[in-house]
């Protein structure tokens, strides 16, 4: 079968189950030809770059589990799994309602996540890798086409057959974004020939993640100095002060202490990576015991791969909305098989864990 695009094979993020390391993701701005699906991203913000062109989501499936309205693109990982033939190509997707209302406290309603997959022969790229400066982005837009595949102008998921009924040429995912985008420009541009089609920016800001493992603690001893030092500059605290703060969140919440201290070493994270093994909690309280995550739907039973820290909600700008979406940790878990008969994109279990109130007024008070 005839590929359609070029591969462009990137550092691969994820390692054996067996192997234990933990990579931790940093937000870095790249250019916008690195975000598209030719090469493999992990970003946060934009419209995602799906990776399977066959079968994307359906509107229905992309719903908040509150509000019933469609959700958006958070991010993506690519984490290829050496261990399974089906998996040279591997992203996981994860989308948010935006309305601040819908996240109550540790609900994971509002949030979906997707896992597709694909071999290193498939029909959408080639087997070999070529260098990147080689590869046009123009050609995955033709690709598209030739998938029939028809994204919605606003959030670039899955619009199906929905489309403007007088133009015939601007797809929608829903009705709710159909009208946005009407009262935000298109009820001007509309079959008008030289009229600018202004598009209402819905998405977060458009990042790449990249990842670095953990250091050791051999490592952390050494830096110590230097990560206090940081740490200072980050938060604006001096170290009295964080010491106060620290003596607090000790009687308040222990558990809360270690978090701080694993992270404060590298306080610019926003993802935590580990396929098979442990997410940091941020609490003691709300941590889900094995009957807590359900089995994927091919029977397997789901394990924890990643974590989206709170460091991300900096990155998204959430403070700029009427009320801000906040979260302690978002772990995801996807089938420990990663099965891939059926659908392109299955359908994996995410658990949030909120800070404990008593412990989140500490610091904000301190």
């Amino acid at each position: 079968m005839e590929c359609l695009l070029p591969l462009c094979r990137p550092f691969k993020m994820a390692a054996p189950i067996s192997d234990g390391k933990i990579e931790l993701g940093f937000i870095e701005k790249s250019e916008i030809w690195r975000q598209t699906s030719p090469f493999f991203p992990s970003k946060v913000g934009g419209r995602p770059s799906w990776l399977s062109l066959t079968d994307l989501p359906n509107s229905s499936k992309l719903l908040c589990g509150n509000c019933g309205k469609p959700v958006i693109f958070l991010l993506q990982i690519y984490c290829p799994v050496d261990a399974f033939e089906g998996t040279f190509h591997r992203t996981l997707f994860l989308f948010i309602c935006k309305d601040s209302v819908c996240h109550s406290q540790n609900s994971n309603k509002p949030f979906i996540v997707f896992r597709s997959q694909l071999p290193r022969v498939n029909s959408v790229y080639n087997f070999e890798p070529i260098e990147e400066e080689n590869v046009k982005t123009s050609e995955f837009d033709t690709t598209i086409k030739k998938f029939g595949i028809n994204l919605c102008v606003l959030c670039g998921c899955n619009a199906g057959n929905k489309k403007c009924s007088k133009c015939h040429t601007t797809f929608y995912c829903s009705k709710e974004h159909q009208l946005i985008h009407w009262k935000g420009g298109h009820k001007t541009a509309c079959c008008k020939d030289g009229v600018q089609d202004e598009v209402p920016n819905i998405l977060f800001p458009e990042n790449e993640i990249v990842t670095e493992p953990e250091p050791s603690l051999d490592e952390q001893q050494r830096d110590e100095t230097e990560a206090v030092t940081k740490q200072e500059t980050d938060s604006g605290y001096s170290a009295e002060e964080l010491e106060k703060m620290a003596l607090k969140e000790t009687k308040e919440d222990k558990h809360f202490l270690s978090f701080k201290d694993r992270i404060g070493l590298e306080p610019e994270q926003v993802l935590r990576y580990q396929r098979g093994g442990d997410p940091l909690w941020v609490s003691h309280n709300h941590q889900p015991v094995p009957t807590d995550i359900p089995a994927c739907q091919c029977g397997s039973r789901r394990i924890f791969e990643f974590q989206v820290m709170p460091q991300m909600l900096i990155h998204l700008e959430v403070d700029k909305l009427d009320a801000s979406i906040d979260w302690g940790t978002l772990a995801v878990y996807t089938c420990e098989a990663n099965c891939n008969e059926g659908e392109a994109y299955h359908a994996e279990f995410l658990w949030k864990q909120d800070y404990e109130k008593s412990s989140d007024s500490k610091i904000q008070d301190s």
